[in-house]
This record gives C-alpha cells, sequence and structure tokens, in this order.
C-alpha cells in the first residue's frame, strides 16, 4: 500500500480502521462537521491547509504530509483528463534566448569606459543615470524631433564632456521646479 498512490480520503479511511476511530468520534475531535470528514473520506472534498493542520495534530503528523499526499492525488487526477491532455500537447516549452540587444548594451557601456576620462571614469559611472534625468526635464519643451537630434549629437567622446555642464543647470531647474510645486 506504501508505493500505491491513494486518495488522501482512502488514506484517512485507513487510518480510522487502523486506530478504531469511527468519523464521528474525529470529526467532534478536530472540530469539523461529520459531513466535511464524510465528503474527505469519500474523495469529494480536497484537503485544505487548516484541515491539514488539524489532521496533523490529531494523527501526530505534519501538515506538508497531508497537503503533498492530496497534490500528489490532484497531479494524478490530472493527468487522466483527456481535454487537459490534448491542450498540453499543443503547448511548446520554454526557451530563453538572449536577444542581440541586451548583449551589445553591455560591450557598448565597457567600450565606453576607456575611451572616457580615467579619473572621472569612477564618478560618471555611478552618475550618468543622474545626469540623463535632469536632461530630460530640462528638454522636455522641446520638440520630439529636436530631442532625437540631441540624442543623436551626444553619441561618443564629446558626452563625456558635456555631462559635467549638464548636471549643474538641470539640478537647478529641478530644485526650481520642486518649490513651485509645492
Amino acid at each position: 500500500m506504501a508505493n500505491k498512490l491513494q486518495s488522501p480520503g482512502a488514506f484517512l479511511t485507513h487510518l480510522l480502521e487502523k486506530h478504531n476511530l469511527n468519523p464521528f468520534k474525529m470529526s467532534k475531535d478536530i472540530g469539523l462537521s461529520q459531513s466535511a470528514v464524510r465528503l474527505i473520506v469519500l474523495g469529494e472534498t480536497r484537503i485544505s491547509v487548516p484541515v491539514a493542520l488539524r489532521l496533523a495534530k490529531y494523527f501526530n503528523t505534519n501538515p506538508e504530509y497531508w497537503l503533498m499526499m492530496q497534490m500528489k492525488w490532484d497531479i494524478a487526477e490530472a493527468g487522466k483528463d483527456k481535454e487537459l491532455a490534448m491542450v498540453l500537447r499543443g503547448i511548446s516549452k520554454f526557451t530563453s534566448k538572449p536577444s542581440a540587444a541586451k548583449k551589445a548594451a553591455p560591450k557598448k557601456a565597457s567600450g565606453k569606459k576607456p575611451a572616457g576620462k580615467k579619473k572621472a571614469g569612477k564618478k560618471t559611472a555611478s552618475k550618468k543615470p543622474a545626469g540623463k534625468k535632469p536632461a530630460a526635464k530640462k528638454t522636455a519643451g522641446r520638440k520630439p524631433a529636436a530631442r532625437k537630434t540631441a540624442a543623436k549629437k551626444t553619441a561618443g567622446k564629446k558626452t563625456a564632456a558635456k555631462r559635467p555642464a549638464a548636471r549643474k543647470p538641470a539640478a537647478k531647474t529641478t530644485a526650481k521646479r520642486r518649490s513651485t510645486r509645492k
């Protein structure tokens, strides 16, 4: 019986017989209704977490044992469902494919660091996201076409020289905007 998969209700019936218990006495002892115990024994109701906790305490087991038994039974029953089998046949396995854009981005970032100033490279690497955000706020009044051309012009070594100048005015405008919002 240990290797054969059985429903949690059948196992509960086996335990009741083994210990000379009836469902009525057990239902009173664990605080469940007789009908709830009867439905579990018949296999019409699943063992929930609260019921698993009660059964574990009563039979001196752990709740994971009861929940694992219920899960294995559910999986075995789902395996018998022909409609589910048809759906599962139509599902292909997920394969992770790294995109070219994600691979290229780290290469560009690593290529820019040696090209820039060596002393300022460490400082600008940590402040790059902060430098970009205020610049975007500053250009918010421009037309979309102007933003695209500004982004194209900032590519390369010239951006390292322009960034420190762009940060200071952007910080002032951000401070002004915050004070006007309050």
